[in-house]
């Protein structure tokens, strides 16, 4: 399976690092099946810094993986159980975890803003899960111990430029 890292740098090396911010999955390494959200998380970083330049690479990763071997959280769609585990990690510093990995849907800005209406209770958590589903949700798998990332073989990289 081919999985894609969007930053500001080539990472032929990938590491667990802290960063400014806390994913939806916690902390440690980002990855994605989608190309085109890797490339656009790429282009999001990157005008936030005043950049008109990043990179996406691209990674092999070996599906044992998501066998046995490996303690595994995933969440094939916004779930109640989906969105507690992401408001955790964004919202909770003292919450941590030990999965091996997490998989699962991306909470994007407009997801950010359906989850603080629901925070402010101005919308119930049906309708919450209601406005999750009619959003285009890219995957990602977060890498959160050694071994698991052990599992990805540096491909390549490719530049990513935009006009600023």
């Amino acid at each position: 399976m081919i999985v894609y890292h969007g930053g500001l740098g080539e990472v032929p090396r990938p590491e667990i690092r802290r960063g400014r911010y806390v994913g939806d999955f916690g902390i440690g390494f980002y990855t994605t099946s989608s190309l085109e959200q890797a490339r656009r998380f790429v282009r999001t970083k990157g005008g936030r810094e005043g950049l008109a330049s990043g990179f996406v690479s691209f990674y092999e990763l070996d599906e044992r993986l998501f066998t046995n071997a490996f303690r595994g959280l995933s969440f094939a769609q916004p779930t109640k159980e989906w969105a507690d585990f992401v408001l955790a990690n964004r919202k909770r510093p003292e919450f941590s975890h030990d999965y091996d990995y997490v998989r699962g849907p991306v909470a994007n800005d407009q997801v950010y803003a359906s989850f603080s209406l629901f925070e402010s209770g101005i919308i119930s958590f049906e309708e919450l899960l209601e406005r999750l589903k009619v959003r285009r949700l890219f995957d990602q798998i977060l890498f959160h111990s050694e071994s698991a990332l052990a599992l990805l073989s540096f491909i390549r990289s490719e530049a990513v430029t935009w006009e600023r």
